[in-house]
């Protein structure tokens, strides 16, 4: 019976799969699979479609990641969390200063579910999964067997990670382990939290800030559908950011350790005019010029749309390629016309 998958992901497209189902138990997902596989069904599995661009049916199978539970260890110097891959991200984050565990507070309201965090990386106002990931646990397919990478196994890099590489489609993700220093030290580099004080701010008033900032740049999926940021922050070298700065002087960048510079991606979108710009019932957010919204009745193939013409300009006007962070899934890629 094929299903809708509108309430399942954040852009709220309206596309249909083959068959839905729920894994409240990663202990069953090799039984589900095994019995999918004797029916020759292929599948894909869904967190919290926060990161997906749907553009078609799909004859497919959803294994939608819905197992929860959370369990603590501690020793004198950390907390240890072992985390099911179907916890909500935020309320992960909410629940650990709740329980007086700080280290997630700046990646505070980032949807989606624990599980989908390391396959992106995900990271905001400074820190990246990276920085508190000790280990992610996965089946690898299809001989449906646990395996356990450490975190530096994991291949971190700036949204990208070995489960979007090497292990794209070859993996499911059932837990994720964190270690959260009780030595807390505050991440204040990013432009909304340097007016705090170093020894004066708390995990708490970090939390509240990034909130804050982003409920007013991001618009509410529930609201108004979108992925959060569609695009990366492109990284060029020295030479090609001065090239940039020549005839931009207010140009946004952020420099990196081995000498390339990190552009913000909003910037350039917004400098090439796009911030605001409608395509139909797609369109660019008017406060945050990475996102891009559905208005209501935008098929995946009209986000597409928008997302190839916001990466014409970009590359006209600067010479600089922007790459999309969603995983596009139908008939439909970026690189159809």
């Amino acid at each position: 019976m094929p299903v809708s998958l509108k309430s399942y992901n954040t852009f709220g497209i309206d596309h249909q799969c083959a068959e839905l189902i729920e894994i409240t138990d990663a202990a069953k997902l090799p039984a589900f699979i095994h019995d999918l596989d004797t029916r020759g069904q292929s599948f894909f599995v869904l967190g919290g479609g926060s990161n997906v661009v749907l553009t078609s049916d799909v004859d497919t199978t959803v294994l939608k990641m819905a197992n929860k539970g959370i369990d603590v260890f501690e020793d004198k110097s950390a907390w240890y969390l072992s985390v099911a891959a179907g916890e909500n991200w935020h309320e992960l984050v909410s629940w650990t200063l709740e329980k007086q565990m700080p280290g997630l507070e700046n990646l505070a309201l980032i949807p989606g579910t624990v599980g989908a965090a390391p396959i992106q990386n995900i990271g905001a106002y400074g820190v990246e999964l990276m920085d508190v990931c000790e280990w992610v646990e996965y089946l690898s397919l299809p001989e449906c067997v646990t395996v356990r990478l450490t975190a530096a196994q994991c291949q971190f890099g700036y949204r990208d990670s070995i489960f979007k590489q090497q292990l794209k489609g070859k993996v499911i993700i059932t837990r994720v382990g964190f270690k959260l220093p009780k030595l807390w030290q505050p991440n204040l580099n990013y432009g909304p939290l340097a007016e705090f004080g170093m020894d004066t701010v708390t995990p708490k008033m970090i939390f509240e800030r990034v909130i804050a900032v982003r409920s007013e740049k991001l618009p509410d999926p529930a609201k108004l559908g979108n992925a959060g940021s569609f695009f990366k922050n492109p990284i060029v070298d020295a030479a090609t950011f001065a090239s940039i700065v020549k005839q931009y002087p207010d140009a946004v960048a952020y420099a990196l350790e081995d000498g390339r510079m990190k552009l913000a991606a909003g910037w350039l979108i917004d400098k090439a005019g796009l911030k605001g710009f409608r395509l139909g019932e797609a369109g660019v957010h008017d406060k945050q010029a990475l996102v891009l919204v559905n208005f209501g009745k935008a098929s995946g193939k009209d986000i597409l749309k928008l997302a190839k013409h916001v990466i014409d300009e970009v590359h006209t006007r600067f010479g600089v390629q922007l790459e999309a962070e969603p995983n596009v899934v139908g008939q439909f890629s970026l690189l159809n016309d």
